[in-house]
C-alpha cells in the first residue's frame, strides 16, 4: 500500500513539471515574454525584411532633404557674395573665361578655314597685347595665298571698304559662328577686321568696359591709317554693341566717324539686358537691383547704347532676330525707337531690320539670311 502511494506521488510529480513547462514563464524586467514566446526564425525574417526597405526611404529621403537644404542655403547665399565681391558679377558679364572652341591655335586662322586670313599682334597699351585677325575679300584670296604681315596691312588699301568687327561675350575671334560671318562678309567684297579684347584668347590684359572701348579705338585708328578712302564700317555683336556705341560716340566727338555702325543683336543698357536675360534665376528675388545690378555699375559697367546713340552722327543699321534667347528682341526695338527720334541721327539713315521667329537666326545666326548681302548694299 506504502508503494503505491509512492508511486502515484511520484507520477503526480512528473504530471505537475510536465503542466508547468507548457505554461508561459512570467515577464521580464523589459515587459516582454521570456524566449519561450518569441517568434519563429521565419517569421522574425519576414519583419527584418520589411524594415529594409523602410530604412533605405528614409535614407533616401533624409539626403534628398538634405541636398535641397544645402540647395536653398546656397541660393540665398550668393546675392549676399556678389553684393560683397562685384568683381563676381564682372566675370559673369564678360565670360572671357569661357574659351569656346578650345584646343584652337589662333594663331593659325587657317585652321578654321580661313586661308585667306592673317593673325597680328597689336599693343594698345603698355603691357597690353592684343591679338587680331584681318580676311581680305575673297576676290583676294589666290594673291593673299602664303603672304605676309606687310602684304596684308597694304592689302587694306585696295578698292575694297573695311569691317572692324566687335564681337560679344565669352569665347574668341575663332567662335564658329563668328568665322561663319567672316567668310560671308568676305565673300561680299569686304576686308574684315577682328580682334579678342585684352583678357580674352591670346590677348593680355585684364577685362574692363574702358579697356576693351580703347583697344576697340587702337585697331580703328591702326586701319584708317592703312585704308585711305576707302569705307570703314563698325559691326557690333551683342556685349559688342556697346563697344560699338562707345567707340562711335567717342569718333564722332572727335570728329572722325565711321561710315557705318552696324549693331546686330543689340540692347539698350547692361543694366535691361541684364534683367531680362534668361538665366537671370533672380530677377524676382527681392532687392535684385541692389544685390546684382548695382554691383555691376560699381564695377565700371555701363555700355550705355541708349545714351551713346544720342551722340552718334553716321548712318545706323540693327539687326535683331525675333526669337533672340539671349538679348530679348524688345530691347533692339526699344534701341532704334531711341536712335529714330534723336537730333544726332537727322541727317542719316537709321533702319531696323527684324528676323522672324520662323527663321530660326536667334541669337547668332543672322549671318545665315539671304538676304543679308541686299541689307548691307
Amino acid at each position: 500500500m506504502r508503494k503505491r502511494n509512492e508511486s502515484v506521488t511520484v507520477e503526480h510529480e512528473r504530471a505537475a513539471a510536465a503542466a508547468a513547462s507548457a505554461v508561459p514563464g512570467p515577464l521580464d524586467k523589459g515587459c516582454s515574454l521570456r524566449n519561450s514566446l518569441r517568434l519563429p526564425a521565419a517569421a522574425a525574417t519576414a519583419a527584418e525584411g520589411m524594415k529594409r526597405p523602410l530604412g533605405r526611404r528614409y535614407g533616401l529621403w533624409f539626403r534628398l532633404r538634405k541636398l535641397i537644404i544645402w540647395l536653398l542655403g546656397m541660393y540665398i547665399a550668393i546675392p549676399f557674395l556678389v553684393k560683397l565681391c562685384p568683381a563676381i558679377q564682372a566675370k559673369l558679364v564678360f565670360l572671357n573665361f569661357v574659351r569656346v572652341p578650345y584646343f584652337i591655335d589662333l594663331k593659325r586662322p587657317q585652321d578654321q578655314g580661313l586661308n585667306h586670313t592673317c593673325n597680328y599682334y597689336l599693343q594698345p597699351e603698355e603691357d597690353v597685347t592684343i591679338g587680331v585677325w584681318h580676311t581680305v575679300p575673297a576676290a583676294l584670296w589666290k594673291n593673299a595665298r602664303g603672304k605676309d604681315q606687310l602684304w596684308f596691312e597694304e592689302a587694306l588699301g585696295s578698292s575694297h571698304p573695311v569691317i572692324l568687327y566687335l564681337h560679344g561675350n565669352a569665347g574668341t575671334r575663332g567662335g564658329d559662328h563668328r568665322v561663319e560671318l567672316y567668310k560671308v562678309l568676305s565673300s561680299l567684297g569686304y576686308h574684315v577686321v577682328t580682334f579678342d579684347y585684352r583678357g580674352w584668347g591670346d590677348s593680355i590684359g585684364s577685362p574692363s568696359e574702358r579697356g576693351m572701348t580703347y583697344d576697340a579705338l587702337h585697331v580703328f585708328d591702326w586701319i584708317k591709317a592703312r585704308s585711305g578712302d576707302n569705307p570703314v564700317y563698325i559691326w557690333g555683336h551683342s556685349l559688342g554693341t556697346g563697344v560699338a556705341t562707345n567707340l562711335v560716340r567717342r569718333l564722332c566727338e572727335r570728329e572722325t566717324p565711321p561710315d557705318a555702325l552696324i549693331l546686330e543683336s543689340p540692347f539698350t543698357n547692361i543694366r535691361e539686358e541684364a534683367r531680362s536675360h534668361p538665366f537671370s534665376i533672380y530677377r524676382y528675388f527681392p532687392g535684385f537691383d541692389w544685390f546684382f545690378l548695382d554691383p555691376i555699375t560699381t564695377s565700371g559697367i555701363k555700355f550705355a547704347n541708349d545714351e551713346n546713340v544720342k551722340y552718334i552722327s553716321c548712318a545706323l543699321l540693327i539687326l535683331h532676330a525675333e526669337d533672340d534667347p539671349v538679348v530679348p528682341f524688345h530691347l533692339g526695338k526699344k534701341l532704334y525707337n531711341i536712335a529714330a527720334t534723336s537730333r544726332s541721327f537727322r541727317d542719316y539713315k537709321v533702319q531696323f531690320v527684324p528676323f522672324h521667329t520662323d527663321l530660326g537666326y536667334r541669337h547668332k545666326y543672322i549671318y545665315r539670311s539671304p538676304e543679308l548681302p541686299r541689307i548691307l548694299r
